[in-house]
């Protein structure tokens, strides 16, 4: 099976609950509303939505979200904080790769999608030309799809670190510990988890892949699967893509069938 489908459990996935901002968020949030142009009651897909730090708001504003990850624990909070306020949110378990897509609702139309957190690196090329496939299957012609990531070349080769500390609050380290193949343009990390308790420390370890695309190659990627690329964004608020950046936004619409 793929590593992420045992990744996001226990000890990671609370670090990476905990790493994210009300700010950061609120940031992602309005480049999402600005870029993709749904209205009210237009039906959005959030591929890989975790616990729906973005789905929530987004079903807030009155669109009409489905969210999938292949987190177990993640959907399980975000279908409480659904069934306590009462949104049109359908949260649905299970990996995007593989799943029956009538479990999203399809064969109707989706007016607008997006995927942010670097899940676009999980694939390699066949497995990512599917994955684009696959989003641009359920979306109208027309619709819009945004994608983030920073792992493009352009982005994580040139601050390159094979061994790294992310302090995550005031309780979790994680050791990032990266090798890199230029032959195959994959990254294999192996992560440990610390954690100071009263008891003792909790030490957890994962590994995670990640395929490294150039800019241009995600792009032709995006254009295989019938996703139009328009722009091209090198921060959160929008910025010109630029060598360097900390990542990307790639905002793509359908092409007319």
């Amino acid at each position: 099976m793929p590593w992420y489908t045992h990744f996001f459990t226990g000890l990671p996935q609370e670090a990476w609950k905990a790493a994210q901002t009300d700010e950061q968020t609120q940031l992602e949030l309005e480049r999402i509303v600005e870029s993709l142009e749904f209205g009210p009651d237009d039906r959005v897909l959030d591929v890989f939505c975790g616990y729906g730090r973005h789905a929530l708001p987004l079903a807030k504003m009155g669109a009409d979200v489905v969210g999938i990850d292949i987190s177990d624990e993640s959907i399980a909070e975000l279908n409480a904080s659904v069934g306590r306020k009462k949104l049109a949110l359908t949260a649905v378990a299970g990996d995007f790769m593989a799943i029956d897509t009538a479990a999203l609702g399809a064969p109707a139309s989706f007016q607008a999608a997006y995927c942010l957190g670097n899940s676009l690196s999980f694939f390699p090329r066949v497995e990512m030309l599917a994955f684009l496939q696959r989003i641009a299957d359920l979306l109208e012609p027309g619709g819009r799809f945004l994608a983030q990531s920073g792992m493009v070349a352009e982005s994580f080769l040139p601050d390159f670190q094979e061994r790294a500390w992310l302090p995550v609050g005031d309780a979790i380290q994680v050791l990032i510990e990266n090798q890199y193949d230029p032959l195959t343009a994959r990254v294999d990390q192996h992560l440990t988890y610390y954690r100071r308790g009263k008891t003792g420390v909790e030490v957890v370890e994962r590994t995670a892949e990640y395929y490294i695309y150039t800019l241009a190659d995600l792009l032709r990627l995006f254009n295989e699967a019938n996703l139009e690329p328009i722009a091209c964004y090198g921060t959160v608020e929008g910025d010109s893509y630029q060598v360097g950046d900390e990542g990307v936004w790639v905002l793509a619409v359908k092409k007319p069938s």
